[in-house]
């Protein structure tokens, strides 16, 4: 979709599609992702430049769809999108994960969605230049028109799959192809810097005898990747990087400190001071050149339940100005994301049940059954919220599954006394508190 036709209400009646409730948050990302579009439409550019996004903290209970907002945001713009942990990471100087790595691992992402751009874009291309190249191959030089008319057609019609070919095919375990560079933590000298330097004069391309229907895919892959070149897809992802990016930063509440613990605190706090430049603004060097974080959006999430916001350090608090609250699911919050989202588990498995012949439905007291179900065990044992559905659709159609061996057309129809059959002692209380599911 155009972006400027991605309005706030637009970008929010998307999000509905995929995540129940919780209307505050979508409200928030979509006007920080308006922001973006606004601010590369200024005219001014020293104006631009001093306007930076509205980083977000959302606070609520696990599985209250915080990940798959920020997720469906950056994909409905093809956003360069990561989601990180917090407790992965260490403050500098301890072992453990450096946090600019999260914006390596983003420019990574970021030329993956690039090239499978290009990918979907040129694969005519590509296959088209792969069929020369293998015809080339099996007829050497100058073969006459109708010659090579006559083998196109056969290679067509998959005529001679089993022919062996030789062509050139990079090699993949060039030893040049990464190397650190002394004095810079996380920065690598790539294939393509070493390529830029030296003239494309180190391609470690070798001949290779192949069955030509092995030999497409490297090429096409081949072929992708000059074409991927030609249209400067790193500076694209790049670009993207630093004018679109969106980092997730998950259980940001697990590296807060507070009065009541210690143990620990000095490495927590530590990360959180490694952050700060990070959502700040800073350079960040990878391997494809340095990365200005400056524009990127922080979408910090956590539950709080054993801390608060303000545990934050007053500094970090103040990069992340935008709070939203997500409420806990309730058993009609169930109800919808079985029944309306787009994505829902039950649409999931009906696919998944189809390739064997299966009719799979549910009525609509087994949906609420399991809803109710669902609710009464986030409520007695731990809030899981949504993400306990899973466990309960595994179960109630394990039999099912085990059973489907594609024969004859079958319909499957989920009653609220099948959900109890199914679900039997595994919902029984234990010590009156615990629940296996």
């Amino acid at each position: 979709m155009d972006d400027q036709k991605l309005t706030p209400q637009v970008i929010k009646d998307e999000l509905d599609r995929y995540v129940v409730g919780q209307d505050n948050a979508k409200k928030a990302v979509a006007i920080a992702l308006r922001n973006r579009w606004r601010r590369l439409n200024i005219k001014d550019k020293l104006l631009k430049e001093d306007i930076i996004p509205k980083n977000i903290l959302m606070l609520g209970p696990t599985g209250c769809g915080k990940t798959e907002i920020a997720r469906k945001l950056a994909k409905l713009t093809q956003s360069p999108f990561i989601k990180v942990e917090a407790t992965k990471f260490t403050e500098v100087g301890y072992v453990g994960r450096d946090v600019e790595q999260i914006i390596r691992d983003l420019v990574e992402v970021a030329i993956n969605l690039e090239k499978k751009i290009i990918k979907e874009k040129y694969i005519s291309v590509a296959y088209e230049n792969a069929e020369e190249i293998i015809l080339n191959s099996l007829l050497g030089e100058n073969p006459t028109n109708e010659t090579k008319e006559k083998f196109r057609t056969m290679l067509r019609n998959n005529e001679l799959n089993d022919k062996e070919v030789e062509i050139a095919i990079d090699q993949k375990n060039n030893p040049f192809q990464s190397m650190d560079i002394p004095g810079m933590p996380g920065a690598q000298l790539g294939m393509m810097n070493i390529n830029d330097i030296f003239g494309k004069g180190l391609k470690n391309k070798q001949k290779t005898k192949i069955k030509v229907g092995d030999a497409y895919e490297p090429i096409i892959q081949e072929e992708i990747e000059k074409i991927a070149e030609k249209q400067n897809v790193v500076q694209l992802a790049i670009k993207k990087v630093q004018e679109s990016g969106i980092v997730f930063i998950d259980e940001i509440d697990k590296i807060a400190t507070s009065n009541e613990r210690r143990g620990g605190d000095v490495s927590r706090e530590g990360v959180q001071r490694d952050l700060l430049p990070l959502i700040e603004g800073t350079t960040v060097s990878t391997k494809y050149g340095s990365i200005e974080t400056n524009h990127i959006l922080f979408i910090a999430s956590g539950s709080f339940h054993q801390s608060k916001p303000s545990d934050l350090l007053p500094e970090l608090q103040g990069r992340l100005p935008v709070r939203v609250r997500l409420n806990g699911l309730t058993m009609a919050d169930l109800i919808k994301i079985l029944k309306e989202t787009d994505n829902s588990l039950i649409k999931q498995y009906q696919a998944l049940f189809k390739t064997e012949n299966i009719n799979l439905t549910f009525e609509d007291d087994a949906i609420e059954r399991i809803a109710e179900l669902t609710e009464k065990i986030n409520q007695e044992v731990e809030n899981i919220g949504a993400r306990r559905l899973q466990t309960m659709f595994e179960k109630i159609l394990e039999d099912v599954s085990f059973k489907a061996n594609l024969s004859e057309l079958e319909d499957v129809v989920i009653t609220s006394e099948w959900v109890d059959k199914s679900l039997g002692n595994e919902i029984v209380a234990k010590d009156d508190q615990k629940f296996i599911l």
